[in-house]
């Protein structure tokens, strides 16, 4: 009869930590704030047309960062990073969409 080890899985067997409350809770407080900040400038029309446009982006692109960060969890992936390369594909070709249709849409005005 053979001997087997405590170890039932193949190879190495690691547990992958997703995150703890402290971390989630950071996340979720720092959404909150991201998503009010835009909410009082808009409502109460604290800035100018430009400035709350400008108000409005920023805080967009951190809440994408704090939810890729937080709770996406894409700074703790594994290499390769593909999760990783994936987005960057994906930012790519979503602005390869939107630049190309500008363009082509202030073209077709210079057109007619």
């Amino acid at each position: 009869m053979s001997q087997h080890s405590s170890n039932h899985g193949h190879g190495h067997h690691e547990e992958h930590s997703h995150g703890s409350m402290k971390s989630y809770s950071i996340g979720f407080l720092l959404s909150i704030v991201l998503t009010i900040i835009p909410m009082v400038v808009v409502f109460n029309g604290l800035l100018e047309r430009t400035a709350t446009l400008l108000v409005i982006l920023i805080t967009a692109v951190a809440q994408l960062l704090v939810q890729l960060i937080f709770f996406m969890h894409i700074r703790e992936a594994d290499k390769p990073r593909y999760n990783l390369m994936a987005l960057v594909l994906g930012g790519i070709i979503v602005i390869t969409i939107v630049a190309g249709s500008v363009w082509i849409m202030s073209f077709n005005s210079v057109v007619q």
